[in-house]
């Protein structure tokens, strides 16, 4: 057995302990990192395939609505471009057994409006105008699922098609009218499908979220790029996603290679009327971005990690002779401490004036120092953790039920609305009352957001000029218009388009929504809105007032604190969350702005300052 000082035994019990505490947490943060960012990542995918399947049935729902709307008796080639369809066609009933559109048979035996995607053969495809069998004309690059290796091109076109069955002035259907849009080489389709679902963020030149459409199992519409930064239409899906979801028919969610690329990936079956798999709708997320997020935070973490082993070993080293000196000059104390004795006293009767006064002051002090210090450790630690806590809860749940939420919305919305079929009376009061409830709890997330980017001291100024009235508060007018319009109010806008301001455009927009949004919210039934703006003294002073009870004074102080709202008996059923003014104030402060409120005798004004450009 090695017999090591009493100092180095410390050090090296000191480093031992950090060592495992360290290799713990890497160990840790390295699952979390995996589980938080890919495993969530993968979650998100399939919800986002949810939302490009809603804009895919919603597209061809929009070519029936527009067809609809139409008549049927001037130039055809006119209407078909006014619709923005590929072709439009009118065809008698008795030619209907010979159309080989299966949408326009269905219409026509069920005598209602139908919609759908369908293969376009390349018989009919060659009575096509010149152009769209240009466009249809897909090389295969890679060979196919389907083992048709003799292929160098794809058979005909996919499309999204409408048919409208038109009435005589009797009633007895005499025609059907149909047309759509060819989806090979649509990439504006795909394209808008991209940035509704995942934005234009890119990674390395390529777009990190990606959309494509197959014909079978080829691509003939993708925003996916091949080595050569080009569109990889003409490839094919892997055999795995061929089998599960061209054979078995069934969704597939996976990391798959697409292109060369590993994706975050999630495939569904497109089926025509008659529920035959003509098709597959893919989304993905590039992995290539999710590694280098997930390397960057590794490396962090690791310097993180080895700086604390760093600062723990320099402590370590001072504790350690710290403790070791006084152990070494007084033997007997360091024997009972050895042994356990650890409430012994160091005896204060020596020959040495100050080793009996070091000791007795030790002796004195050791207890209620150590008492204070732990004390005030276990106290602080928990204020700290409580604040942590407090403030990552609300970032945290906050931007997880934001990412919920989008898909959500737009779910409700398209149900709302009647993209996804017609909805009656009552299941649209439902509905209604349910989107209203999103979009109260989706207002509540963007404050509690930003109540998390103000409390962190992360509330970034990005001043650029702009028009206040154009760039922010009719934005605001027109997203809480039918608020208003619901309480019968009158807007009067007397701001000038033309005075500008020096500001952060976003976070002005906060206020401009939090600002109209009390004043249609807080404003008497059939009252008034105004707002107005003038300059003065190189800043620009905004007001808006609405109708409605006056504040009293000793309101005034609750209104700009944070979870505060005003006790009005009339506005009981008025949500609310106590943030919007906090928020405002907080933003308009971080500008050197100011705030603040002017009862007046029929409503409120809300007054601010702010730099002029």
């Amino acid at each position: 057995m090695k017999i090591r000082t009493l100092k180095n035994r410390i050090l090296l019990s000191f480093l031992a302990v950090n060592l495992v505490l360290a290799a713990g947490v890497f160990c840790l943060g390295y699952w979390v990192i995996h589980k938080q960012l890919f495993q969530k990542t993968q979650q998100q995918v399939n919800r986002y395939l949810d939302s490009a399947r809603t804009f895919y049935v919603s597209e061809i729902e929009t070519i029936g609505m527009r067809m609809n709307l139409a008549t049927y008796e001037g130039d055809l080639e006119k209407l078909k471009d006014r619709l923005e369809l590929d072709y439009l066609y009118r065809i008698p009933t008795d030619e209907v057994g010979h159309c080989e559109s299966r949408i326009v048979q269905y219409a026509f035996a069920h005598k209602t409006p139908a919609g759908g995607s369908r293969l376009i053969s390349p018989e009919e495809l060659k009575r096509m105008p010149l152009q769209i069998q240009e466009r249809a004309r897909v090389a295969i690059q890679t060979p196919s699922c389907s083992k048709q290796d003799d292929l160098t091109f794809l058979n005909g076109a996919m499309t999204k098609e409408y048919a409208i069955p038109i009435q005589n002035q009797s009633g007895r259907i005499e025609s059907i009218a149909y047309g759509g849009r060819i989806i090979n080489r649509d990439y504006s389709f795909v394209d808008k499908i991209r940035l509704l679902v995942f934005g234009d963020e890119q990674f390395h030149d390529k777009p990190v979220g990606t959309v494509t459409i197959f014909q079978g199992d080829t691509r003939i519409s993708t925003n996916v790029l091949d080595e050569k930064g080009h569109r990889a239409i003409g490839t094919c899906v892997s055999q795995e996603v061929y089998n599960s979801v061209i054979r078995q028919g069934q969704r597939w969610h996976d990391r798959a290679l697409v292109v060369g690329h590993w994706y975050k990936s999630a495939y569904e079956p497109i089926r025509d009327i008659e529920g035959n798999i003509i098709g597959i709708l893919y989304v993905g997320i590039l992995e290539e971005q999710l590694t280098y997020i997930a390397a960057r935070i590794l490396v962090l973490f690791l310097m993180a990690v080895a700086a604390a082993l760093v600062l723990a070993g320099i402590l370590a080293f001072v504790l350690a002779g710290s403790i070791s000196r006084p152990i070494t000059h007084l033997l007997e104390a360091t024997q009972k401490l050895a042994g356990g004795d650890l409430g012994h006293e160091v005896p204060s009767e020596t020959t040495l004036i100050e080793l009996n006064q070091l000791a007795t002051s030790f002796n004195e002090m050791s207890g209620q120092l150590e008492q204070r210090e732990t004390s005030l450790k276990i106290s602080n630690e928990k204020l700290a953790e409580l604040n942590k806590s407090y403030l990552d809860l609300i970032g945290f749940v906050a931007h997880e039920l934001k990412g919920m939420l989008s898909s959500a919305v737009i779910n409700a919305y398209s149900i709302r609305d009647g993209l996804l079929g017609m909805v009656n009376f009552k299941q649209k009061k439902a509905v209604d009352s349910i989107c209203r409830n999103l979009d109260y709890l989706d207002a509540t997330v963007k404050k509690f957001l930003n109540l998390s980017r103000i409390e962190r001291e992360k509330l970034e100024i990005n001043k650029q000029p702009f028009s206040l009235r154009t760039d922010v508060f009719d934005v605001s007018l027109q997203t809480f218009s039918k608020l208003i319009e619901d309480k019968h109010m009158k807007v009067v806008n007397q701001m000038d388009p033309s005075i500008r301001v020096n500001a952060d455009q976003d976070l002005m927009q906060i206020v401009s929504n939090n600002l109209v949004n009390n004043a249609a919210k807080y404003g008497a039934e059939g009252g008034q809105i105004r707002l107005s703006a003038r300059q003065e003294n190189g800043r620009v002073e905004v007001e808006v007032y609405n109708d409605g009870r006056p504040i009293r004074p000793d309101e005034m102080t609750m209104l700009f604190r944070k979870f505060s709202r005003l006790d009005n008996p009339d506005k009981k059923k008025v949500k609310g969350t106590g943030l919007g003014l906090y928020i405002t104030k907080q933003i308009l402060e971080a500008h050197r702005g100011d705030i603040r409120v002017e009862p007046q005798e029929h409503g409120n004004a809300f007054i601010f300052h702010i730099e002029r450009e």
